[in-house]
């Protein structure tokens, strides 16, 4: 099946011919589904902290996250492009028909915060906004807006995008993270660590434009950046395929390969060199005066995490100096079930006591993960449910890609479902020890998605690699809090900049 120039092509992405293989192999048999057991809800899967809670565990990570490394990892390399899907339509229309999308673009363009960059590329070439506007010619300032005549938006990232006005310089999504990050991923030398991913032609700009912007936080005060930067990795590309599951060859003869999706950045956050890292989308950010729910519940989340986290630490230390003792077991059995949600076999009281220790290293020496949940008012988006897992059950973000829909079983468990997955993640990275988990390890492969794309007019079966938050931390510890829907302020069309929230 593969010619000496196809070997060569694995090894200048860094990928086995087994993994090749592997991935041809799913073509051919498919992912499963997840088996649902039930939706996560409050009280059965999702913490609902009160006024009690949120005090005490706003005070844990005040207290106790000076002493861990902590660093801000926001996923930014994904092309703005989709936020202009209705304006493209309409630009690329012969009919001068206005769509409604376009109609409340225009009248509310004085109020997106990268108008006057706009207005003055259009004045440039002696083109005045105002007359554009009196005289009908939103194509030319759409035009301007969108490619590379004018601001070129339809190119960049969204994290380079202008989203909010300040009188002191608006600021794109990249600098409303670095305000966030001052808050919730500064050290106790106020360092603050962000890792960005961004994709290779846009690295330099990322770099320059927080390069800029750190001067306006760190004026008057002993602030400093910490910023790393890194890549999806070639080795985490995926092979296309013809619908026949034969390779999917290029008019040049060689094989397409197309990036693996968001899974792919478990290999980028495995790289990461931190105790805790908070996870967040680009797109998710609000201006300063509507951060403060933001801010309060990032610490919310992230005391809980280094609660837990330490407890479970304890258990594993007592165990590796061998003074776990039966009532410890026991007690360790409890707080796995009741606090870390983690189901155990049953018959598990009839195993002996080596065994059960056994079992409770293999079920607490995992990563962990917080993952704030809100209430589901009818945003697209994955949510938190009970799913089986080899007679045992565990809670999951899943996908609705991932169920089937065609089971009236498993729809009316996703029509119970109260809430909705935000991104809005803290983790822990390390083990008790103190060493790096290897977060490859606890990914389930099973939980791929494959679907139909075309190129140069031919068909093509793609593969995701299993999602970051989906299948990726498959076998991580999962706890999930309800945060409050102010938290969750997502761009996912230019027109949401015009939402109250973004003003």
């Amino acid at each position: 099946m593969f010619t000496e120039k196809d070997i060569y092509q694995f090894k200048e992405k860094n990928i086995s011919q087994e993994n090749i293989e592997k991935q041809i192999q799913n073509f051919k048999d498919g992912f499963p589904f997840v088996k649902l057991v039930a939706a996560a809800t409050p009280g059965h899967g999702i913490r609902v902290p009160d006024q009690e809670n949120t005090a005490v565990f706003t005070a844990v990570f005040d207290n106790k996250s000076p002493g861990y490394s902590i660093t801000k990892m926001v996923p930014a390399s994904g092309a703005a492009s989709r936020m202009f899907k209705d304006l493209f339509s309409y630009l690329d229309s012969e009919s001068d028909e206005i769509i409604p999308e376009v109609t409340q673009f225009i009248e509310g363009i004085e109020d997106f915060s990268f108008f006057p960059a706009l207005k003055e590329a259009l004045a440039g070439d002696d083109y005045n906004i105002e007359q554009l506007l009196a005289e009908g010619e939103y194509k030319t300032i759409i035009r301007y807006l969108l490619t590379a005549v004018g601001l070129d938006y339809a190119s960049l990232p969204k994290g380079l995008l202008l989203f909010h006005k300040y009188e002191d310089g608006n600021r794109t999504s990249l600098e409303e993270h670095m305000a966030e990050g001052i808050e919730y991923s500064k050290d106790k030398n106020k360092q603050v660590h962000l890792h960005f991913t961004v994709s290779p032609e846009h690295k330099e700009k990322f770099v320059a434009r927080a390069g800029n912007t750190v001067k306006k936080f760190t004026k008057d005060s002993s602030l400093t950046f910490n910023f790393s930067w890194s890549e999806q990795k070639p080795s985490t590309d995926t092979i296309a395929v013809d619908l026949d599951n034969t390779p999917f060859r290029n008019s040049d003869g060689s094989i397409l390969f197309r990036p693996g999706g968001h899974g792919a950045l478990i290999e980028n956050l495995n790289d990461l060199d931190t105790d805790i890292a908070f996870i967040k989308n680009i797109d998710n950010v609000v201006p300063d005066k509507l951060k403060h729910p933001t801010y309060r519940y990032k610490k919310v989340l992230g005391g809980l995490l280094i609660d837990l986290m330490e407890k479970t630490f304890d258990i594993l230390s007592r165990h590796e100096n061998g003074t776990l003792d039966a009532e410890g077991v026991e007690k360790a059995v409890s707080f796995a079930k009741e606090e870390l949600n983690i189901d155990f076999p049953g018959g598990m009281d009839f195993f002996s006591l080596e065994d059960k220790r056994g079992i409770i290293l293999e079920k607490l020496n995992r990563p962990m993960r917080i993952c704030g949940m809100v209430k589901n008012e009818g945003e697209p988006g994955g949510g938190p449910f009970w799913v089986d897992n080899l007679g045992t059950s565990s809670l999951q973000v899943v996908e609705s890609s991932q169920i089937d829909m065609n089971d009236p079983g498993q729809k009316e468990i996703v029509d119970g479902a109260t809430h909705f997955n935000p991104v809005d993640l803290v983790c822990n990275l390390k083990n008790y020890s103190g060493e790096k988990f290897d977060l490859k390890e606890f990914v389930d492969p099973q939980t791929g998605f494959i679907s139909v794309k075309s190129k140069d007019g031919r068909s093509l079966k793609a593969q995701e690699l299993p999602g970051l938050w989906n299948g990726a931390m498959a076998q991580w510890i999962t706890i999930f809090v309800e945060v409050p829907i102010e938290t969750f302020n997502p761009v996912k069309t230019v027109n949401d900049l015009l939402r109250p929230q973004h003003q």
